[in-house]
C-alpha cells in the first residue's frame, strides 16, 4: 500500500475553478512495485500527461484495503473531498469512489465528480454472491451521482449502461494508450530455440492462469517455454494451487512464475517473447495486449470484455494472433497448437501484429480525450458560479 499523501495547506484555494485544475484521487497501491496493474499504469500516465495539456493536477493516493477500506482511509477521502473548492473538478479512480458511496454521493452536487472505471467492482472473479451484490449496489449509487463516468473501452461503456442503467450521454470512453517500442526479437527466427511464450498478469483467478496451465499441458509434446510475469501476493491460495498444477503436469522446467516486473526488466521480457498469452475471465480492456502489439508480438487471448477491442484486427490479415472463448482450455490449447505447429500461421500472426503496431493510439490520445471531459465540466462550473 502507498503512503497517505498530505493535502495542500489550503486545498480549496488550490482547486479553484478559475483555472484548469483537477484533483485526482487514486488507491494507495498505485505506486506499489510488487503489484503493478493496468489501472495503476493508467492513473499514473494521466497524472503525468494532463499537465502537458495545461492542467494543474493535485494527486492523492489514499492508502487502504480498497474496495473495503478501513476507517483511516475513509476519513482521508472524506477530508480530501470536503476541502476541495465548490465546483472543483475531481477525478476519482472507481476502485476508491465506487466502494464508498456514502462518502462520495453527498459531495456530488457541490463538486464536479468524474469516476474512472477500470473494472466494475462486482466483476472481480471469486466474489461471493452477497459481496458482489453489495459492491454492485454501492457502485451504482456512485456512478449515478457522478457528473461523468469514464470507461476504458466501448465494451465497458456498454456494460455500465446495461448493468447500472446509466445514461449513455454521461459516459465517455478514454481507452488506454500504448507506447511504441522496438520490435521484439523473440527466439524463433534462426536460433533453433523453443518458442518463448509470455503471460503478463497478476496471478489471480480473474487472469485465468490455472486454465492457461491446463492448455499448456495439452501441448506439452511441442517445444515451448512460458514465462509468467505478475504479482504473486494478491491471492496466495491461488498461487499455491497454480504451483501444484504446474508440478502435477511436470511443467516446472517450462512454466516459470517470475513475479512482478516493471521498467527494463519488463521490457526485456517482452523483447524475448514470440507470443503473448492471456487467459483472462474478465477484462475491461487488456493493456498488456496493446503493450505486446506495440512490439509486434502477436496475442493469443480470450474473447472476453474489452480484449477484442485491444487486440483489434488488420484489414486483409485478420486478428494479430487468435481470440478464443473464455474458460475453455481446450479451445485455447487448439489455437496454441496451431500457432506452434504451423509456420504459416506464425508468419501471418507476426505480420498482422507488426501492422497493428503502426495504428495503435498513444497515451497522448488518452490524455486529450480525458482532458476534453474535464474541460467541459470546468466550463459548466464556471457558468454555474
Amino acid at each position: 500500500m502507498g503512503e497517505l499523501r498530505a493535502a495542500p495547506v489550503n486545498l480549496a484555494a488550490a482547486t479553484t475553478t478559475t483555472g484548469r485544475s483537477v484533483v485526482v484521487v487514486m488507491p494507495g497501491g498505485v505506486d506499489d512495485p510488487s503489484a503493478p496493474s493496468g489501472g495503476n499504469t493508467y492513473d499514473r500516465r494521466v497524472c503525468r500527461d494532463l499537465p502537458r495539456l495545461g492542467w494543474q493536477v493535485h494527486e492523492y493516493a489514499v492508502a487502504g484495503t480498497w474496495p473495503q477500506p478501513r476507517a483511516t482511509a475513509r476519513a482521508e477521502l472524506t477530508r480530501i473531498l470536503r476541502e476541495s473548492a465548490d465546483g472543483a473538478v475531481v477525478l476519482l479512480d472507481g476502485l476508491v469512489a465506487c466502494a464508498v458511496p456514502d462518502i462520495v454521493v453527498p459531495e456530488a452536487e457541490r463538486l464536479r465528480l468524474v469516476v474512472l472505471v477500470h473494472l466494475p467492482l462486482g466483476d472481480e472473479t471469486g466474489l461471493t454472491p452477497a459481496t458482489a451484490a453489495a459492491l454492485n449496489a454501492g457502485e451504482r449509487r456512485t456512478l449515478q451521482a457522478a457528473a461523468t463516468v469514464v470507461a476504458t473501452s466501448d465494451w465497458a461503456a456498454r456494460r455500465l449502461v446495461a448493468h447500472h442503467g446509466l445514461d449513455p450521454g454521461r459516459l465517455h470512453v478514454a481507452a488506454p494508450g500504448a507506447d511504441t517500442a522496438p520490435l521484439a526479437t523473440g527466439t524463433t527466427t534462426g536460433t533453433g530455440r523453443a518458442p518463448s511464450l509470455l503471460c503478463v498478469a497478476s496471478v489471480t483467478p480473474r487472469k485465468g492462469q490455472l486454465q492457461l496451465v491446463e492448455s499448456l499441458a495439452a501441448v506439452a509434446d511441442l517445444p515451448w517455454n512460458c514465462v509468467c510475469v505478475g504479482g504473486l501476493g494478491q491471492d496466495p491460495g491461488y498461487v499455491t494451487r497454480l504451483r501444484e498444477l504446474i508440478g502435477r503436469y511436470s511443467l516446472g522446467d517450462r512454466v516459470h512464475l517470475v513475479g512482478p516486473r516493471t521498467g527494463t526488466e519488463l521490457n526485456a521480457s517482452y523483447a524475448a517473447a514470440d507470443l503473448l498469452l492471456l487467459a483472462s475471465h474478465a477484462e475491461t480492456y487488456g493493456m498488456v495486449a496493446t503493450e505486446a502489439l506495440a512490439r509486434g508480438i502477436p496475442v493469443l487471448a480470450t474473447a472476453v470484455g474489452g480484449l477484442p477491442e485491444a487486440v483489434g484486427h488488420v484489414p486483409d490479415m485478420g486478428v494479430p494472433g487468435s481470440l478464443v472463448p473464455p474458460r475453455d482450455p481446450a479451445a485455447f490449447a487448439s489455437a496454441l497448437r496451431l500457432w506452434l505447429g504451423e509456420p504459416v500461421e506464425r508468419r501471418r500472426s507476426k505480420q498482422a501484429a507488426v501492422a497493428r503496431r503502426t495504428v495503435l493510439a498513444g497515451w497522448d490520445t488518452t490524455a486529450r480525450s480525458l482532458a476534453a471531459v474535464l474541460e467541459r465540466l470546468r466550463q459548466e462550473s464556471r457558468e454555474a458560479a
